[in-house]
């Protein structure tokens, strides 16, 4: 049986953002906050800002009490892998993040999932994991490419021994709009933060035919390309 893209209004402006030029790319070498600033206007360019109602301006106005949090973040996550840490993360809260998958954009290729809305209307944080209401930072980002060929299961339970906190489903998909220079081909990442409660489907983010992708696998399934992505911390203002 083929599998079944959730379709998404083909007006939506993350899909009619523009496939060129859009979404400036990360710069190692800018500051923190120089990065908060791009990740809004990567926002703003794939049309997440618009799901919002909000424009460049509204947003900045949004997320301006994150600004001094952001100034007092460490550069890279603890422990993670050289090209598996990113130090932060501006996560925006959709009404359905299936709308804010097309955003997931590699090249001119649209993101998708495979995800029906009705099934991922059910996700909900893991116990443990207490998601912001508005705007706020998931901090110490490690995509966890040493959980590559690791059940998802047994990879939740090392990433809660160190103190850290899985992915949501939001925040899986955030990650890879705002950079997708850390979504590559054989090192993925399983959101473990995000369960429906009554079954064994754990969501993730992978990519296939060279577009991101949001699906999920099974708890107990190892997949030598995907690992497993966690955090330090999500911060309000």
């Amino acid at each position: 049986m083929p599998t079944v893209i959730t379709e998404v209004d083909p007006q939506l402006a993350t899909v009619t953002a523009p496939t060129s030029g859009a979404a400036d790319a990360f710069d190692p070498d800018s500051s923190l906050v120089e990065e908060l600033d791009r990740q809004v206007r990567v926002y703003v360019e794939t049309g997440v800002a618009d799901l919002l109602g909000l424009d460049q301006d509204g947003l900045v106005a949004l997320v301006e009490p994150l600004r001094a949090a952001v100034g007092q973040l460490p550069s890279s996550a603890p422990a993670a892998r050289e090209g598996d840490d990113v130090p932060f993360l501006l996560v925006l809260r959709v009404e359905d993040v299936n709308d804010a998958v097309p955003a997931m954009r590699r090249g001119a290729k649209l993101g998708v999932s495979v995800i029906d809305r009705s099934e991922l209307a059910t996700y909900v944080p893991v116990e443990g994991v207490e998601v912001p209401d508005g705007p706020y930072l998931l901090t110490g980002i490690d995509v966890g490419s040493e959980f590559l060929s690791v059940p998802p299961e047994q990879a939740l339970a090392a990433v809660r021994e160190r103190g850290r906190t899985p992915l949501t489903i939001e925040e899986g998909v955030a990650l890879a709009t705002v950079r997708p220079d850390r979504l590559r081909p054989n090192r993925c990442w399983s959101v473990m933060g995000s369960r429906t409660g009554t079954n064994q489907r754990v969501p993730a983010v992978w990519i296939s035919e060279r577009r991101a992708k949001l699906g999920w696998c099974w708890d107990r399934n190892p997949h030598t390309w995907l690992g497993a992505a966690s955090a330090t911390a999500r911060v309000t203002g």
